[in-house]
Protein backbone atom coordinates (compact mmCIF):
# COMPACT_ATOMS: atom_id res chain seq x y z
CA UNK A 1 0.00 0.00 0.00
CA UNK A 2 1.47 3.39 -0.94
CA UNK A 3 2.19 5.93 1.80
CA UNK A 4 -0.61 8.34 2.73
CA UNK A 5 -0.96 11.26 0.34
CA UNK A 6 -2.21 14.58 1.70
CA UNK A 7 -4.09 15.20 -1.56
CA UNK A 8 -6.16 12.02 -1.22
CA UNK A 9 -9.11 11.79 1.17
CA UNK A 10 -8.52 9.78 4.38
CA UNK A 11 -10.60 6.72 3.63
CA UNK A 12 -11.21 3.76 5.91
CA UNK A 13 -12.03 0.35 4.43
CA UNK A 14 -14.02 -2.35 6.20
CA UNK A 15 -16.40 -5.22 5.63
CA UNK A 16 -19.97 -4.10 5.06
CA UNK A 17 -22.45 -4.49 7.90
CA UNK A 18 -26.20 -4.97 7.61
CA UNK A 19 -26.72 -1.36 8.71
CA UNK A 20 -24.77 -0.21 5.63
CA UNK A 21 -27.23 -1.80 3.23
CA UNK A 22 -29.34 1.33 2.53
CA UNK A 23 -26.21 3.36 1.77
CA UNK A 24 -24.80 0.60 -0.45
CA UNK A 25 -28.00 0.29 -2.48
CA UNK A 26 -28.14 4.08 -2.80
CA UNK A 27 -24.61 4.01 -4.30
CA UNK A 28 -25.54 1.19 -6.68
CA UNK A 29 -28.68 3.03 -7.81
CA UNK A 30 -26.85 6.37 -8.22
CA UNK A 31 -25.97 6.17 -11.90
CA UNK A 32 -27.65 5.79 -15.27
CA UNK A 33 -27.57 2.00 -15.24
CA UNK A 34 -28.43 1.56 -11.58
CA UNK A 35 -31.45 3.86 -11.74
CA UNK A 36 -33.04 1.50 -14.24
CA UNK A 37 -32.25 -1.69 -12.31
CA UNK A 38 -32.18 -0.90 -8.61
CA UNK A 39 -34.41 0.82 -6.08
CA UNK A 40 -32.95 2.59 -3.06
CA UNK A 41 -36.30 3.68 -1.64
CA UNK A 42 -36.94 2.80 1.98
CA UNK A 43 -37.82 0.36 3.28
CA UNK A 44 -35.50 -1.59 1.00
CA UNK A 45 -36.94 -4.44 -0.99
CA UNK A 46 -36.47 -7.64 1.01
CA UNK A 47 -34.51 -9.18 -1.89
CA UNK A 48 -31.57 -6.93 -0.98
CA UNK A 49 -31.64 -8.16 2.62
CA UNK A 50 -31.77 -11.80 1.51
CA UNK A 51 -28.85 -11.27 -0.88
CA UNK A 52 -26.80 -9.48 1.79
CA UNK A 53 -27.47 -12.28 4.28
CA UNK A 54 -26.46 -14.98 1.78
CA UNK A 55 -23.27 -13.12 0.85
CA UNK A 56 -22.42 -12.56 4.52
CA UNK A 57 -22.53 -16.32 5.16
CA UNK A 58 -20.32 -17.16 2.17
CA UNK A 59 -16.59 -17.18 2.99
CA UNK A 60 -15.78 -16.52 -0.68
CA UNK A 61 -17.68 -13.21 -0.73
CA UNK A 62 -16.41 -9.88 0.55
CA UNK A 63 -18.57 -6.78 0.57
CA UNK A 64 -16.17 -3.90 1.06
CA UNK A 65 -17.16 -0.35 1.95
CA UNK A 66 -15.13 2.83 1.92
CA UNK A 67 -15.91 5.32 4.68
CA UNK A 68 -15.18 9.02 4.78
CA UNK A 69 -16.06 10.81 8.02
CA UNK A 70 -18.04 7.70 9.10
CA UNK A 71 -20.25 7.81 5.99
CA UNK A 72 -20.26 5.01 3.39
CA UNK A 73 -18.97 6.62 0.19
CA UNK A 74 -17.79 3.57 -1.78
CA UNK A 75 -18.59 -0.09 -2.25
CA UNK A 76 -17.49 -3.14 -4.15
CA UNK A 77 -17.96 -6.88 -3.98
CA UNK A 78 -15.20 -9.46 -4.32
CA UNK A 79 -15.97 -13.08 -5.14
CA UNK A 80 -13.09 -15.50 -4.66
CA UNK A 81 -13.24 -18.21 -7.32
CA UNK A 82 -11.23 -21.43 -7.30
CA UNK A 83 -10.49 -22.84 -10.73
CA UNK A 84 -8.69 -25.58 -12.60
CA UNK A 85 -7.39 -23.46 -15.47
CA UNK A 86 -4.02 -21.74 -15.11
CA UNK A 87 -2.87 -24.65 -12.93
CA UNK A 88 -5.60 -24.29 -10.36
CA UNK A 89 -5.23 -20.61 -9.45
CA UNK A 90 -7.74 -18.63 -7.43
CA UNK A 91 -9.26 -15.51 -8.98
CA UNK A 92 -10.73 -12.45 -7.38
CA UNK A 93 -13.78 -11.19 -9.26
CA UNK A 94 -14.58 -7.56 -8.46
CA UNK A 95 -18.13 -6.37 -9.11
CA UNK A 96 -20.45 -3.44 -8.36
CA UNK A 97 -17.70 -0.85 -7.94
CA UNK A 98 -19.34 2.37 -6.83
CA UNK A 99 -18.24 5.72 -5.40
CA UNK A 100 -20.64 8.47 -4.35
CA UNK A 101 -21.21 10.68 -7.39
CA UNK A 102 -20.15 13.85 -5.55
CA UNK A 103 -16.75 12.25 -4.77
CA UNK A 104 -15.88 10.71 -8.11
CA UNK A 105 -12.51 11.90 -9.37
CA UNK A 106 -11.09 12.38 -5.85
CA UNK A 107 -9.04 9.17 -5.77
CA UNK A 108 -11.45 7.17 -3.62
CA UNK A 109 -12.17 4.65 -6.38
CA UNK A 110 -8.47 4.01 -6.90
CA UNK A 111 -7.88 3.54 -3.19
CA UNK A 112 -10.89 1.21 -2.97
CA UNK A 113 -9.58 -0.95 -5.81
CA UNK A 114 -6.01 -0.93 -4.44
CA UNK A 115 -7.39 -2.21 -1.14
CA UNK A 116 -9.49 -4.87 -2.89
CA UNK A 117 -6.49 -6.05 -4.93
CA UNK A 118 -4.53 -6.33 -1.68
CA UNK A 119 -7.29 -8.53 -0.23
CA UNK A 120 -7.10 -10.72 -3.33
CA UNK A 121 -3.33 -11.07 -2.95
CA UNK A 122 -3.75 -11.92 0.73
CA UNK A 123 -6.20 -14.69 -0.22
CA UNK A 124 -3.67 -16.17 -2.65
CA UNK A 125 -5.32 -15.05 -5.88
CA UNK A 126 -3.14 -15.05 -8.97
CA UNK A 127 -5.58 -13.04 -11.04
CA UNK A 128 -8.04 -10.22 -10.42
CA UNK A 129 -10.78 -9.67 -12.94
CA UNK A 130 -13.77 -7.40 -13.23
CA UNK A 131 -16.53 -6.62 -15.63
CA UNK A 132 -17.83 -3.23 -16.63
CA UNK A 133 -20.85 -2.40 -18.77
CA UNK A 134 -19.82 -1.51 -22.32
CA UNK A 135 -21.47 1.92 -21.97
CA UNK A 136 -19.14 2.99 -19.12
CA UNK A 137 -16.31 4.52 -21.16
CA UNK A 138 -15.03 6.60 -18.22
CA UNK A 139 -14.89 3.52 -16.00
CA UNK A 140 -12.97 1.65 -18.70
CA UNK A 141 -10.34 4.40 -18.83
CA UNK A 142 -10.16 4.37 -15.01
CA UNK A 143 -9.61 0.60 -14.87
CA UNK A 144 -6.96 0.89 -17.59
CA UNK A 145 -5.06 3.50 -15.56
CA UNK A 146 -5.01 0.98 -12.69
CA UNK A 147 -3.41 -1.66 -14.92
CA UNK A 148 -6.47 -3.70 -15.90
CA UNK A 149 -6.48 -4.91 -19.50
CA UNK A 150 -9.62 -5.42 -21.58
CA UNK A 151 -8.53 -8.92 -22.60
CA UNK A 152 -11.88 -10.70 -22.95
CA UNK A 153 -15.44 -10.16 -24.11
CA UNK A 154 -18.09 -11.10 -21.57
CA UNK A 155 -21.50 -12.58 -22.24
CA UNK A 156 -24.64 -12.63 -20.11
CA UNK A 157 -27.92 -14.44 -20.39
CA UNK A 158 -30.87 -12.98 -18.49
CA UNK A 159 -32.98 -15.67 -16.83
Amino acid sequence: MPPPDATRPAIRFRAAKAGDLPAIIALIADDGLGRGRDDASLPLDSSYVRAFDAMSRDANQVMLVAELNEAVVGYLQITFIPGLSRKGVWRGLIESVRVASRLRGTGIGGQLLEHAIGLCRARGCSLVQLTSDKTRAEAHRFYGRLGFVASHDGFKLAL
